[in-house]
């Protein structure tokens, strides 16, 4: 006869048996509802499947079915959209039996999630044994999502094996991204020439060209030459690849930045685009200025680029602000107006941060030694002027031992005990603060620049990257 004990547990176990049976159950009439089409049905089947796991657990938390039961949980919340709260009980795979029905349907749910909430490293981790899985859907399904984590981790050629022989818009979608990652420029090409010869309806080929932008321009500059003649992309869409092509290249080919910029500008529409490519080549053209008075004529261009109706006004009117700083000062400079040396100094640095016109912030620096050689700022203006024209800071860079030997930033350069430094910062950073053009940003010291020092040392400046619009 069984004992009151021995009834109970074995009751027990078929509640839990139970319980883990009908949650089991309804996560099945989840997955056939999603192959049938039926969305919404599905939706409410994984979310009865998150409540009977719930209950499960809750009531038996030392059920040894309770880890299936939060797995459970688990996938049904992934597919709900919910990886935030999805991921706690989908990492109990890992301790589930190998031979486990649920583990790599799990494993994949996990690892979309990882990838989901931007933790691509463990995505490729969890998903390694999925894509090697006897079911080919699984097998396939992990490898494309496994592809893309390994672009993502940097690690493209792995992402491009993952990929090799998967034939399905996404996969060769993502095999172009890890191709240009790669920097594999024929073969993405190739690869880009194939699919479009084929109209391939699924790709959405602006997003990819900016997706290879980010890591090729190049590749992705030929990409956008072979779809701007599509007769089926939209004008906004033509407009904004040639347009972000253009931005993408001025640091490696203003030339060919310029001429895609121009070709923008001269579309009839969309307003937007069109108005923001003519910012920018008013942008290059000011990058590229010596003098003050080359710099003049620029006011009534960014007076007009203001006036737009378009969100390219904005950014016209803060450039016209740093012009007329600039132009302010040389004015207030040459008139003998105080302080002139602070203003000469803070326009030079407008000039090279914030208009990106190294050659016009040489000559303010220039200008500021040669008026105002008895300015505490003069060496300072020397050591920013060097690291941006050698030749002429070659020319003065004598004179900061045989004029300046004594100044704070002479000894800050020979690694000497700077005395006076803090309160030259203080004084320059002050007067800054009181520079009304909007954006300004606040000078933060120390004032001498990495290449500044260098430069000074004998060291070759760093390059500058170019005027990015």
């Amino acid at each position: 006869m069984l004992t009151a004990l021995a009834v109970a547990l074995l009751l027990g176990g078929c509640v839990y048996y139970n319980g883990m049976y009908n949650t089991k159950r309804l996560a099945g009439s989840a997955r056939k509802a999603e192959r049938d089409g039926r969305t919404f049905e599905a939706t409410n089947l994984w979310g009865q499947v998150v409540t009977r796991a719930e209950t499960l657990i809750t009531r038996h938390p030392d059920s040894k079915y309770v880890d299936e039961a939060l797995v459970l949980k688990g996938l049904a919340l992934s597919r709900l959209s919910q990886c935030n709260t999805a991921v706690v009980p989908l990492g109990h795979v890992s301790l589930l039996p190998e031979d486990a029905e649920v583990r790599e349907e799990a494993s994949l749910a996990l690892g979309r999630c990882h990838l989901e909430l931007g933790d691509p490293t463990l995505a490729a981790a969890v998903l390694a044994p999925v894509a090697q899985s006897a079911d080919p859907v699984r097998r396939t399904e992990a490898r494309v999502v496994r592809g893309r984590a390994l672009r993502l981790t940097s690690r493209p050629d792995e992402a491009i094996a993952s990929l090799e022989g998967i034939d399905e818009p996404r996969a060769r979608s993502e095999r172009l991204l890890a191709l240009a990652a790669a920097h594999h420029r024929e073969a993405a090409l190739a690869l880009a020439d194939s699919l479009l010869s084929v109209r391939d309806t699924t790709v959405r080929w602006d997003t990819v060209a900016a997706a290879v932008g980010r890591v090729e321009p190049l590749v992705a500059s030929a990409l956008v030459d072979r779809l701007e003649g599509r007769k089926d992309m939209p004008p906004v869409t033509r407009a904004q690849m040639l347009f972000e092509d253009g931005v993408r290249l001025a640091p490696l080919d203003t030339a060919r930045a310029s001429a895609r910029l121009r070709e923008v500008a001269a579309l009839p529409e969309p307003p937007e685009y069109v108005e923001r490519a003519r910012l920018a080549l008013t942008r290059q053209r000011i990058a590229s200025v010596s003098s003050v008075d080359e710099l003049r004529p620029f006011t009534a261009q960014l007076q007009a680029h203001a006036a737009s109706r378009t969100t390219a006004a904005s950014e016209a009117g803060i450039v016209l602000a740093f012009v007329s700083q600039v132009l302010s000062a040389s004015d207030s400079a040459a008139a003998g107006a105080a302080p002139a040396d602070l203003q000469l100094f803070l326009a030079a640095e407008t000039a090279r941060d914030s208009l990106a016109a190294p050659a016009l912030a040489v000559s303010l620096f220039r200008t500021l030694v040669e008026r105002l050689p008895d300015s505490p700022y003069a060496p300072k203006a020397i050591l920013a002027g060097h690291a941006l024209d050698p030749v002429w800071g070659e020319s003065v860079l004598p004179l900061l031992e045989e004029r300046y030997a004594l100044s704070p930033y002479v000894a800050l350069v020979r690694g000497e005990e700077p005395y006076g430094y803090r309160e030259l910062e203080d004084s320059l950073q002050t007067f800054a603060r009181g520079v009304s053009a909007p954006r300004v940003e606040e000078h933060k010291g120390p004032m001498l620049r990495e290449d500044s020092l260098a430069a000074a040392r004998g060291a070759a400046p760093r390059p500058r990257r170019g005027l990015e619009p």
